[in-house]
């Protein structure tokens, strides 16, 4: 079995302090995919290199103390793309892969932070624009290769993907215009929301994301914002799938799941 973690750290400096090398070593993944780091390769450097003994690999924001996404792998890829050639986006350090090719099979695995609109219009428009140029990003790659991509989305795309989905419903990571892109991207494109592939119902334990305000977490009123998006191939292999809250080490909770290959 093949372990895949992603979580969304709201900062690596942050979620170390909060027990997140001992969990890692004590779940033993293969491979986890971080986002939103808030850190530049400066502060990883001498520190965050290497996590419970897997390696990092990174793609940067130009902004300092903001976004940020890495890859921890056991398997030394055979290359890294860092940004998937956008001219607006790359800078804000959105997309980092690792490639596992070898004669037969050409294989990725991705670290991805979807921009949240809830800051206000214009990242709202931002996150439209990302929305309409990574889509035909990931429709071409499938069409080349196998891949998970692993990220905070910031979209709930059902009903069941969040707790207050009526109240919610022209709140940016709810809009409707976000739910039809996910749609269109398991049918059109034809990737798979592994998750939903594995629990198709889940309500209230799916949750990966609660507001600081209020007592969202303790109240459970929470979000589905991380996913594993996997070709139809790699997603067939997926197995158990445990969303992590044992531990608080961010605003977000890990989702691992375990797939039946290997790089």
């Amino acid at each position: 079995m093949f372990k895949l973690s992603s979580i969304n750290l709201n900062g690596i400096r942050s979620a170390t302090t909060k027990g997140l090398e001992p969990w890692l070593h004590s779940i033993k993944p293969d491979c986890i995919c971080v986002q939103e780091i808030k850190a530049q390769a400066t502060d990883v450097e001498g520190r965050f290199e290497a996590l419970a003994g897997l390696q990092g690999y990174f793609h940067f924001a130009e902004k300092k103390g903001y976004s940020g996404v890495g890859v921890y792998t056991r398997h030394e890829p055979s290359d890294v793309r860092v940004g998937y050639g956008s001219s607006e986006f790359d800078a804000e350090g959105r997309y980092v892969e690792l490639r596992f090719d070898t004669p037969g099979n050409k294989r990725s695995l991705i670290s991805c932070y979807f921009p949240s609109g809830s800051s206000g219009e214009e990242r709202q428009q931002a996150k439209f624009r990302f929305l309409d140029e990574f889509f035909p990003h990931l429709a071409q790659l499938k069409t080349e290769r196998e891949f998970i991509l692993c990220g905070d989305v910031n979209i709930a795309h059902q009903e069941i993907d969040l707790k207050n989905w009526r109240s919610n419903r022209k709140n940016s990571g709810f809009l409707p215009e976000e739910r039809a892109w996910m749609s269109k991207l398991l049918s059109e494109a034809g990737l798979v929301d592994v998750y939903r592939r594995l629990h198709p119902a889940a309500t209230d334990e799916a949750y990966t994301w609660w507001s600081n305000r209020g007592q969202a977490y303790a109240k459970n009123v929470g979000w589905r914002l991380d996913y594993h998006l996997a070709t139809p191939q790699l997603a067939a292999g997926a197995h158990a799938v445990e969303i992590y809250k044992g531990e608080k080490f961010s605003d977000h909770a890990p989702i691992t799941i375990e797939y039946d290959f290997k790089p």
